[in-house]
């Protein structure tokens, strides 16, 4: 039986991953799908995309950037999407496909999106529309209970730690003060499965009216729950028992390379405009990093037995940093940075150590100094 998709969110973040994805799994033969957009937030902004999803030619994802030492290029046309509405203006619409036509439901609404709205802190009246995306889905939860109560998927993308468990937790929280019934939160509970999951691809820019620029790496990592089946198969899906890992890679290699150089650039007062790629190309720089990375990141890895899948990630991150096709710009990277310094290099120094205090790992232990306050 195919498996029908509820998306929330037109971002080209999904356009170039989940859309992208389960569009090749149906290439492939699979029952998935399709997939029912959903724009969530009140506007005009992105009107122009919910008209272009209804293209049936699809939308092109062009692939471009360096993977296993080749440069690649190419397009997708991705149909996955069979329809794409607004909630704001198709809400009845909404609650008929919510209740009787998804099987699965996958979100994206930003860094803020698990945020309640005060305005949606008592219930909506019946056929309203609730502001945030939290009181959206548990009016939703609570139409598809009254109508059948049947199981439901929910894979969250936000950017956000455990994004799975948070997610119910808001709306569990959101439940009890709407004061909704016994039988609904039981339901909840027990039939609507939310798994953490962890996204990783960097979508570079946005194709108009609608599509995407991506890097050809790819990850979507889904942790396992009891009774879980896995809704479709594809080589960047990956499901686990334990998401730790596939996080630990991204936040100490990925993201504690970029944090790296960003000291470095502000270190040296470089240009404004200078990108990660332009810096890599300093055989300088790119010795320094390569040397961080061999010798004090991977063995801090080896000390939790992930010693081959960190030197490999490693070797893919450079891959990704070296991406001709891709300008990132360090002065993006350097906000925020004391802040990542303790999130993605303090951390793993205290990880490592918890393991093996006795572990030096000199460079590190210096650039975590820096974020220090003054004493």
């Amino acid at each position: 039986m195919t498996a029908r998709i509820l998306q929330f969110g037109t971002s080209r973040f999904l356009q170039a991953h989940a859309d992208l994805f389960i569009h090749e799994a149906r290439e492939a033969g699979q029952d998935i799908g399709p997939i029912t957009v959903v724009k969530t937030t009140a506007g005009t902004e992105r009107a122009g995309r919910i008209q272009a999803f209804a293209d049936s030619a699809g939308f092109p994802v062009r692939i471009r950037g360096v993977s296993a030492g080749h440069t690649v290029d190419h397009e997708v046309r991705v149909k996955s999407v069979a329809k794409a509405i607004e909630a704001q203006h198709d809400w009845p619409d909404l609650e008929r496909i919510f209740a009787h036509q998804t099987d699965i439901v996958i979100c994206n609404t930003g860094e803020l999106g698990y945020l309640v709205d005060a305005r949606d802190r008592t219930p909506p009246d019946v056929g309203a529309v609730p502001v945030s995306f939290p009181a959206k889905l548990l009016r939703l939860l609570q139409v598809r209970h009254a109508r059948g109560a049947a199981r439901l998927l929910i894979l969250p993308c936000e950017l956000v730690p455990g994004n799975g468990r948070e997610l119910r937790r808001v709306v569990t929280d959101l439940a009890l003060i709407w004061n909704v019934s016994d039988d609904f939160l039981d339901w909840l509970q027990g039939s609507v499965t939310l798994c953490n999951t962890l996204v990783d691809r960097i979508v570079s820019q946005p194709l108009e009216p609608i599509g995407a620029v991506a890097e050809p790496y790819a990850l979507w990592a889904i942790e396992r729950v009891p009774d879980f089946i896995a809704p479709f198969r594809h080589p960047s899906v990956i499901y686990t028992d334990d998401l730790t890992p596939f996080l630990r890679l991204k936040l100490h290699i990925l993201n504690l390379g970029h944090t790296w150089l960003a000291a470095r650039w502000l270190e040296h007062h470089g240009p404004d405009a200078a990108t990660v790629r332009e810096l890599l190309a300093v055989p300088e720089t790119r010795e320094k990093l390569l040397r961080l990375y061999q010798d004090e990141v991977v063995p801090g890895f080896a000390v939790h037995g992930m010693a081959e899948a960190a030197a490999r990630y490693a070797i893919e991150t450079v891959e990704r940093f070296d991406n001709p096709f891709l300008n990132h710009r360090v002065s993006d990277i350097a906000q925020n940075h004391a802040v990542k310094i303790q999130h993605r290099v303090q951390a793993f120094l205290d990880w490592v150590h918890s393991a093996d205090a006795s572990l030096t790992l000199p460079e590190l232990s210096h650039l975590a100094r820096t974020a220090l306050p003054p004493a």
